[in-house]
């Protein structure tokens, strides 16, 4: 039986260097409680001849209350034994192969070429390196191997089967001995740790991969849209303090939905008729296209069998064809013309079910019918998760504490290390029965924030990383004299009625914390479709003509759906006309509470260049010491989905970003941003950044500050670096590091520089000792209880969390810090490592340093994650597109493909000549402080998930043409109520009617000939103006949401149709009960959907949908009381009477 696959776990590759005794480290440690100092057994120490890439470990942190905590990690122990190591040569390249098929080549050498070679088994890492534990008696010190794969053997042109050539050849000895040296010290961090660490980590691969993952279907959830989200399990053997730890924490994978290939695209499409993917049936080509881009580059099998019997290779789609397998022709070999369809029913006796259906391209060119093909398991989805389907993804991998640790702790079973033959034979363990890492942390204490004049508290204390801003006032609020509110939802929806509630709503707030702002704003309303740019503009003119000036702030209101809107605006505002803007969503403001607009205050305040809060100089006192003026620098590389290369893709660049204060607060920062060459993870153009951000720094100081002229250049620089892998320190210290300094030199400053890098990708995690129920009955899955004291509300440990021992690096200066409160799931810390440091600085001064500044965030009143320097960085980042002319040719699709580097090249100067610079104006405020620009992560994704994903239902386009025309949409329901009615209209009159037993309040029979007409009309009307909705809609909830309340529409009209019949024809008064039930709830449902998105469709249905509640009343008691009569009877409520 074949072992799964899996390839590619994280493993570090960064330098470990050693560990510097620091002569107050003694006094720290003397310093703390006992049970602290009794976690330092064992704590590796090194001397001067250990070197590293990083700083060395200057002393351990003391601050913060002592808590202890669970870790993630499990101890595993180093194997004693020699390992040799193999390099792996595939030809054709094993670059340009599958890595799945790397992995079943070697497998095949393995098991089936050369198995007397190959005992016991070698592990494999799926692209250059075999790890053995013994030598594979080669004749030399390489052996070169024929290898095929069975199933790939024979193809239907007669050739034989493809033959890869493997070249194994020995590279060296591994001595797990240098591990030990390693984490307690005494060894530098060369070739063979890394080397000795990668070989540890390939034994424990399995099951389906990413680069830091692997996935299991022992849970899944199926989401729709041909997706499925499966559990995974990350996986990593990393050195620590004194010992080896596997970290484990879960995951989880977007997968294609195994099975046949149609039914997977017929899902996508949300269709359940095959032939609704046949071009002659109506197949649109814009739909066509987005199937394509979906299932581009999954993997198939094909259901039939080749011509000699032999089951077919596994396939990769490339596109989908125009046109159906039946109007597909090629030339056979013998030179006749034949049909995709005639090929199969007549070559292959496969007779399609489905000829009109579309086929699929693969990688050979060979045109396969869908139906032919399945999806076999365990294919991740690489692309955007659909937004609708967001929450789900979320649902699934939102793990409270306790949940996620026991997920983490039943992983082990799924790993089953011991069960594995590769991980027993390379004598490693991993001890179970010691459960989760007991690691001693410490709570730091929050900084103490201060707020301005007129506030209850001048000075407040975050609790659990969170406070609030009642009878606060900000610390330098701004005065809005002039602003102007455009508005792109329809003014139907948001009248003025609405437009006037957020004013005030907005004025109240703004007032609440000190901003003057102006209560009355001139109001436009604009439509979207047109040039976005000129209509503000044209607002911006009229507030000019009526104040004599410009605005200060434009409000904008955007509809559901509004991106584009939304760039468009950013750009005018940041880059064209250097106009502060603010963008609202419409959905937001309706009954909007007063704190959706505290929070929009706290983004208008710092665009215009006012303070929310700063830090009490006596909590940041590295940063206030007037003898020593620091800047703090955050600089990023941008890894935002929709603006970073895709995987395939070189032809888009990468956006580099630096934030840093100006002030001596450190609470007004400036940015500066460029393009670079794609997956280039160094900044390139660091210096004219540095030079910038430091120029106005040291102008700021002077000029608003009036600081002496001597006294305005920086002493020290603290820069945190966000977006670089471990294997990346040394570039960090070789390449950006020399940037900074020449923009010192050109400044003719010299201060002291010390470097950050902020890793928040990590897996470790921690959880707070606590008990939790496990079902099992080792005492591996039991917790010892502790005090929910150490947990805040959500069950995460407390901001401010910090661990700098046991899991962190055995030599160099890093720290963990969990530093904002928890919400929903479980929270991560970041991991911080400091490369460089002139300044010297203690363990504590760095953590609490880093912590105080995780709460200068301005646009919230919770802690964050990283840094706020860091953070605004990478909202920099995200904001690169708004550089770029709306109405340009740059593409910013998350279609792009492979290209050449000519290409590249050419698309690369594109970029760059398409990139504006921000407006004068804007370049010394806060402009990315903005309503939605950061990349969709941690609360705003949270925040995101609330909203239910829409129905995919899709109204027939023939109904859609029908209502779209206003004397059809009419006519239909008369017209039916006729038909429907005439038939029975003497049953009417008959005696069974007019001997019925009626409840109380059935009305004359001359009121129905009235009412019902007039019910047509107004609902025939309201299916008309559903459908212009539909055509306006500019969101997939949207236009989701009519096309659903149009089948509501024809459901309940059918309903309508088949009401009287049954009535009156049938005599089944029950059966028509639960009709006119039916078509109650329908109704009600479709006006509750047309109320957002066409109220005056739902205005029309609101008399329909009163005489639907008294017409299913009237049926009910006619039912009721006449119930043991012979027969069935009931009441006409419809057009008969």
């Amino acid at each position: 039986m074949s072992k799964p696959l899996l390839l590619s776990i994280a493993i570090p590759s960064a330098s470990f260097p050693a560990l510097q005794r620091h002569p107050q480290q003694r006094q720290c440690l003397l310093a703390l409680p006992k049970v602290v100092t009794s976690a330092r057994v064992g704590l590796p120490t090194s001397g001067d001849h250990i070197t590293t890439v990083g700083v060395k470990r200057p002393d351990f942190g003391s601050g913060g209350q002592p808590v202890p905590i669970y870790v993630n990690s499990f101890v595993t122990t180093i194997p004693s034994s020699i390992l040799h190591h193999y390099d792996v040569v595939i030809s054709p390249s094993e670059k340009t192969l599958p890595a799945r098929m790397t992995m079943d080549l070697i497998r095949r050498l393995q098991f089936d070429v050369a198995p007397q070679i190959f005992t016991p088994r070698c592990v494999y890492d799926g692209r250059k390196n075999i790890f053995s534990i013994r030598r594979l008696p080669f004749d030399t010190g390489s052996q070169e191997f024929d290898v095929t794969l069975a199933d790939a053997s024979a193809s239907s042109s007669g050739k034989g089967p493809k033959v890869y050539k493997i070249k194994l050849t020995h590279v060296a000895e591994i001595n797990p001995e240098v591990l030990k040296r390693f984490i307690n010290g005494d060894q530098s961090h060369d070739n063979a740790v890394l080397t000795a660490i990668t070989a540890l980590n390939v034994p424990t691969m399995n099951y389906p991969f990413n680069v830091r993952s692997f996935f299991t279907n022992r849970e899944t959830k199926d989401i729709g849209a041909g997706l499925e989200l499966w559990r995974g399990y990350f996986q990593s053997i990393r050195p620590a303090m004194g010992k080896m730890l596997i970290n484990v924490d879960i995951s989880t994978g977007t997968m294609y939905k195994h099975g046949p290939l149609l039914r997977l695209c017929l899902e996508y499409i949300c269709k359940n008729d095959p032939n609704a993917l046949a071009p002659k049936r109506g197949l649109p080509d814009r739909e066509r296209l987005r199937l394509q881009r979906f299932i581009s580059g999954i993997r198939v099998l094909t259901t039939h069998a080749g011509p000699s019997g032999e089951v077919q290779t596994p396939r990769v789609i490339k596109k989908l064809s125009t046109a159906g397998a039946s109007s597909l022709t090629f030339q056979m070999r013998e030179g006749q013309t034949m049909t995709v369809a005639d090929y199969f029913k007549n070559t292959q006796n496969k007779p399609l079910q489905f000829p009109d259906v579309i086929c699929c391209e693969v990688g050979s060119g060979a045109l396969i019918p869908l139906e032919l093909c399945t999806v076999p398991p365990g294919q991740l989805m690489r692309k955007q998760v659909p937004p609708e389907k967001t929450k789900d993804v979320l649902d699934f991998a939102t793990k409270k504490p306790g949940d996620r640790l026991r997920s983490i702790v039943n992983g082990l079973g799924v790993l089953a290390y011991g069960q594995s033959e590769y991980v027993r034979q390379f004598g490693m363990t991993v001890d179970h029965a010691a459960g989760p890492l007991k690691v001693q942390a410490r709570v730091l204490k929050p900084p103490m924030l201060k707020y301005g004049a007129g506030s209850r508290q001048l000075t407040i204390t975050p609790r659990d990383g969170a406070w609030n801003m009642v009878d606060k006032r900000f610390f330098k609020p701004v005065a809005i004299e002039r602003w102007v509110v455009v508005i792109y939802e329809r003014q139907a929806r948001f009248n003025e009625n609405a437009a006037r509630d957020m004013v005030n709503g907005l004025v109240g707030s703004c007032r609440d914390v000190g901003i003057k702002l102006a209560d009355n704003p001139m109001l436009f309303w604009e439509n979207g479709q047109g040039r976005i740019a000129d209509q503000l503009r044209a607002a911006g003119a009229a507030c000019a003509k009526k104040h004599k000036a410009g605005p200060n702030l434009m409000v904008v209101i955007l509809p559901e759906g509004g991106n584009d809107i939304y760039t468009s605006v950013k750009h005018f505002g940041d880059i064209t006309m250097g106009v502060a803007t603010q963008c609202l969503k419409s959905s937001k403001c309706f009954r909007a509470k007063p704190q959706y607009y505290a929070n929009v205050c706290l983004k208008i305040n710092v665009k215009l260049g006012g303070i929310n809060t700063i830090p009490d100089p006596s909590s940041v006192s590295v940063l206030t010491d007037q003898h020593n003026p620091t800047i703090v620098m955050g600089a990023d590389v941008c890894q935002s989905r929709v603006i970073h290369p895709a995987p395939g893709s070189d032809g888009r660049p990468s956006f580099t970003a630096l934030v840093a204060n100006v002030d001596s607060d450190t609470a007004k920062y400036i940015a500066a941003s460029r393009v670079q060459t794609s997956r280039q993870e160094m900044i390139e153009e660091l210096e004219s950044m540095s030079h910038h951000c430091l120029s106005m720094y040291m102008k700021y100081r002077q000029m608003a500050e009036k600081k002496a002229a001597g006294n305005v250049a920086p002493k020290r620089i603290i820069f945190y670096r966000d977006g670089v892998s471990e294997g990346q320190f040394k570039q960090v210290l070789e390449q950006e590091l020399p940037l900074i300094k020449k923009a010192c030199a050109s400044l003719k400053i010299n201060p002291k520089i010390t470097i950050l890098v902020v890793g928040k990708r990590h897996h470790v995690r921690y959880a707070v000792l606590r008990v939790v129920a496990l079902a099992a009955t080792s005492s591996l899955y039991r917790f010892f209880p502790q005090s929910e004291r150490d947990a805040d509300r959500s069950g995460n440990c407390r901001a401010g969390t910090v661990v700098d021992r046991e899991v962190s690096h055995p030599t160099e200066f890093d720290f963990y810090l969990q530093s904002h409160g928890g919400l929903l799931g479980t929270s991560r810390p970041a991991h911080y490592s400091v490369l460089y440091d002139e300044n010297n600085f203690s363990a504590d001064a760095l953590q609490s340093l880093s912590f105080a500044l995780c709460h200068v965030y301005a646009r919230s009143t919770r802690s964050v994650s990283i840094p706020a320097p860091v953070y605004y960085a990478d909202i920099v980042c995200s904001r690169a597109k708004n550089h770029y002319d709306p109405q340009g040719t740059v593409d910013f699709s998350d279609s792009a493909t492979q290209v050449d580097d000519a290409q590249a090249s050419s698309s690369l100067e594109a970029f760059r000549r398409g990139f504006k610079p921000l407006h004068q104006s804007q370049s010394t405020l806060m402009y990315f402080s903005c309503w939605s620009d950061t990349p969709p992560r941690r609360s705003q994704l949270v925040a995101s998930a609330s909203e239910m994903p829409s129905f995919n239902v899709v109204c027939p386009e023939f109904l859609l043409v029908a209502a779209r025309i206003p004397l059809v949409a009419v006519g239909l329901p008369l017209g039916l109520g006729i038909l429907s009615g005439y038939p029975t209209a003497e049953v009417a009159s008959s005696d069974w009617y007019k001997n019925l037993r009626t409840p109380p309040g059935r009305p004359p029979r001359q009121v129905f000939p009235i009412v019902w007409p007039m019910l047509y009309i107004s609902m025939g009307y309201a299916s008309h103006l559903a459908v212009k909705a539909l055509d306006n809609a500019l969101s997939p909830s949207a236009r989701s949401d009519c096309q659903l309340a149009l089948s509501l529409y024809y459901t309940q009209l059918a309903l309508n149709f088949a009401w009287t019949p049954l009535f009156f024809g049938a005599k089944k008064t029950g059966t028509a009960l639960i009709d006119s039930g039916l078509m109650a709830m329908a109704t009600f449902y479709m006006t509750k959907l047309l109320a957002e998105h066409s109220p005056p469709a739902a205005y029309l249905l609101l008399p329909y949908c009163a005489w639907l509640s008294f017409a299913t009343y009237l049926n009910g008691g006619i039912w009721w009381l006449n119930r043991c009569d012979t027969g069935e009877s009931s009441l006409s409520l419809k057009r008969s009477d």
